[in-house]
């Protein structure tokens, strides 16, 4: 996968997309890392089957890609500069997706995992804040509902990595 401007991940240290196109998470992580990195890592958001009790058909997630592609080029971005040394891409699909496909790809490389996993997790829950996209959930019943987002948990001193 060559990304914009014909640059990989790697040679750029950060990539952001918004697309309507199913996601390729495989060939995201194969983009991110270099010889020097000891540790690449992918972060893959699925759509669940259910949504507080309610079965769960599918999602349509819509923006204003302009803006939506910047600010996740800005996530991404400020994660790279945070990491220092390394390479941070993500994904995230706009449009209509069934239970089981990809919504949000995320892969991280650097030299040491606890970092890897640090920049991954940030860069998923600024997009959860940060990110102007809005998604439509369809049940099983045939309703459909738009899903008010929450600012995620902090995370526990369990959820931190080791080096």
């Amino acid at each position: 996968m060559t990304l914009a401007a014909g640059r990989t991940a790697s040679e750029a240290s950060s990539f952001a997309e918004v697309t309507d196109l199913p996601l390729d998470p495989s060939a995201l992580l194969s983009q991110v890392g270099s010889d020097t990195d000891g540790a690449r890592i992918l972060f893959v958001g699925v759509v669940r089957n259910h949504a507080d009790g309610r079965s769960v058909d599918g999602v349509t997630y819509e923006a204003y890609r302009d803006m939506a592609e910047r600010v996740l080029h800005e996530i991404v971005s400020e994660t790279a500069r945070e990491l220092g040394r390394g390479c941070v891409a993500a994904q995230h699909r706009t449009g209509s997706l069934r239970v089981g496909e990809a919504s949000v790809a995320i892969a991280v490389s650097s030299p040491h995992r606890a970092e890897a996993y640090r920049a991954s997790r940030r860069v998923i829950e600024e997009i959860k804040i940060r990110l102007p996209m809005w998604k439509h959930e369809s049940y099983v019943d045939g309703s459909r509902e738009w899903v008010r987002g929450e600012r995620p948990e902090a995370p526990s001193s369990a959820d931190e990595v080791g080096p």
